[in-house]
């Protein structure tokens, strides 16, 4: 990949075989930051998985950093009227899915109680390669409505490992205080912790890194 000036003369003000301390490297981020908007802050864990292990599942990060999302809840009868009391910005049941289905996606999150899933399931090819389909692996897929939105408005963000064993999650912005992303970062690491599948052997965090949107990586200590 190409690189700009910008960032090969960033590069040459650190050390990228040096592991730092998680304020240390967060403060790294800062020095090394140059872009002119400000800059998400990313996490990056490299699990030890097996081939037929998986980690995924959702948290809620204690420092807000983004907009309030627009959640959208395909449900019906009396469902309709406890999402809407609980601030979703779209609820309804065929209406939305018919839109969906139209080219309609101006929404963040989507929720669906699990009698409509049969239905909303059509959906499948518009909605999965947008990571837009509600499941029940991420709390998404409820009666319990009013819990659900309460806790995506909160922040609630999901995390999944890739086909490498990777997980990457947006943080924080290089603006925020650099305590306030440690604590979302020590979050999420708990968190993936605790998904830790039972059969797993040796390591279950390998490397740990975090970064801005326009900068290099930056390794973090694994001190378990």
């Amino acid at each position: 990949m190409k690189r700009g000036k910008k960032y090969i003369e960033t590069v040459k003000k650190y050390d990228g075989a040096v592991s730092y301390s998680l304020p240390g490297a967060l403060d790294m981020i800062k020095t090394l930051s140059y872009a002119k908007f400000d800059e998400t802050v990313d996490v990056s864990v490299k699990l030890n998985l097996k081939k037929n292990q998986s980690v995924r599942d959702t948290v809620v990060l204690p420092h807000q950093f983004k907009g309030e999302k627009r959640i959208l809840v395909f449900c019906k009868g009396e469902k309709e009227k406890e999402a809407q009391d609980a601030g979703a910005a779209f609820v309804g049941g065929d209406d939305l899915i018919e839109k969906i289905k139209g080219g309609w996606l101006d929404f963040d999150v989507a929720v669906a109680t699990p009698d409509m899933m049969k239905d909303v399931g059509k959906l499948g090819m518009v909605l999965g390669r947008r990571g837009l389909m509600p499941n029940p692996k991420t709390g998404t897929v409820t009666f319990d409505l009013k819990t659900a939105l309460a806790e995506l408005k909160k922040g609630r963000v999901e995390f999944r490992a890739d086909k490498t064993g990777v997980v990457h999650l947006a943080v924080g912005r290089v603006s925020m205080d650099s305590a306030s992303v440690a604590e979302n970062i020590q979050t999420v690491i708990a968190e993936i912790r605790r998904k830790k599948p039972a059969d797993a052997k040796g390591d279950f965090i390998q490397t740990i890194s975090v970064s801005s949107t326009m900068g290099p990586g930056i390794w973090v200590k694994n001190e378990e």
